[in-house]
């Protein structure tokens, strides 16, 4: 008899991300639009703004904005971004369609920007009959314009998003097949409002149906506008935190949503909220992780280092170099992937932690070797191949 199918559902935010290089933010056309006070919608090197705030800032459209900053032209890079979508994706790619599916719930517009965005998913693994077109909004996307020179060479990006659709989309458009998964993630919900903002209902909802659940976090940027310096509200109290069966997110973040003053903090604050497990990710530094018992093996807080043959193979002169974009969102599909392996073979009745994080740091780290979020796959188990390679090496690395 064959084993049973696992079927994931995730919904989230999904974007395109368009990358502007060679943009001097000591430029006139950029200097005019800087922000002059936190919070006024104005452009900030390395922060973020919405569409709606820069056009009310500057008091002019943001099309002519972009122009004026771009010099008209047209942007050096196009990628799929979105901690939901992306995360996905690898998933998809990492499990394969036989034993697994995946499945994506969100909305674009109907646009340009919906056709590239379809042009990468659509040859992945990744079912999308549940995004959906909007007939009033554009699909979302975020600006990034980088500037090699800034901060003494340091270099930085800043960015400039549009919610777009993802303003109308609503729990309503989760049905039934939604919480008939046995895995349903909620990724980067703080860009699509209405989810967001509906989250602990959604949760318990998905508990209610015996699902699995996972959150993967994004900056808060709605929440920080409205109330600076203040934690951002992720659920609607800590004793909702054990709907959540894996919670994921890097380090800003989770100093944000807790409320702390450094990673360690953050890291106790969500030991003491009832949540089943957490990942702390940290960019190139280590990472936390715990487990209370429940979904996984009960483990204490565990500090966890990145790759070390990632490292090596990032520092060699010969080495292929791409780009950090995606690494997070990877890092949650990994998670998502080795979950859903465990699901499918293992006969303990909790699951090992340290394999997950195995298989989240080596995706995570495959990553930095392309340039955006998403690998296209020569042929089906390309990925999987080269990211068994480093899970491997991660396992030793650690002794496990």
């Amino acid at each position: 008899m064959s084993a049973k199918k696992i079927v994931i559902s995730g919904t989230g935010c999904a974007l395109a991300d368009y990358l502007y290089n060679g943009i001097s933010f000591n430029s006139p056309s950029f200097r005019k639009y800087l922000s002059k006070k936190t919070g006024d919608g104005g452009l900030s090197p390395g922060k973020l703004v919405f569409t709606e705030e820069l056009e009310k800032f500057s008091g002019e459209p943001y099309k002519e904005i972009l122009d004026e900053i771009t010099g008209h032209r047209l942007p050096d890079a196009f990628n799929v971004g979105g901690p939901s979508l992306v995360s996905l994706i690898h998933a998809s790619q990492m499990l394969g369609p036989k034993q697994y599916e995946v499945n994506f719930f969100g909305m674009e517009g109907k646009d340009e920007t919906a056709l590239k965005i379809k042009s990468i998913v659509s040859p992945t693994p990744l079912k999308i009959d549940n995004y959906i077109s909007s007939e009033r909004l554009a699909t979302p996307f975020t600006d990034v314009f980088s500037d090699s020179l800034y901060d003494n060479g340091h270099g930085e990006r800043t960015f400039v998003n549009n919610i777009g659709a993802a303003w109308d989309y609503s729990p309503d458009f989760l049905d039934k097949s939604f919480f008939e998964a046995d895995i349903v993630c909620f990724g980067g919900t703080a860009l699509v409002p209405q989810i967001h903002d509906n989250l602990t209902r959604l949760l318990s909802k998905a508990k209610k149906n015996n699902c699995t659940t996972l959150v993967n976090t994004v900056f808060d940027f709605r929440n920080e506008k409205k109330s600076p310096g203040s934690n951002w509200p992720l659920l609607d109290s800590i004793r909702n935190y054990n709907l959540i069966d894996i919670l994921i997110m890097d380090r800003e973040e989770a100093i944000k949503i807790s409320g702390s003053k450094s990673i360690k903090e953050a890291a106790d604050f969500f030991a003491s909220t009832g949540v089943s497990s957490f990942f702390i990710t940290n960019g190139a530094n280590d990472l936390f992780a715990k487990s209370g018992g429940g979904l996984f093996e009960k483990t204490d807080l565990l500090n966890l280092p990145v790759s070390e043959k990632v490292k090596q193979q990032l520092q060699s002169p010969s080495g292929t170099k791409g780009d950090t974009t995606g690494c997070g969102d990877n890092f949650a599909g990994g998670i998502i992937s080795s979950l859903a392996w465990q699901m499918q073979i293992s006969r303990k009745s909790q699951f090992d932690l340290i394999e997950a994080v195995s298989w989240g740091v080596a995706s995570g780290g495959f990553t930095c070797f392309i340039v955006g979020g998403t690998y296209h796959q020569g042929q089906p188990g390309d990925k999987l191949n080269k990211v068994a390679e480093l899970q491997k090496a991660y396992r030793k690395q650690i002794g496990e």
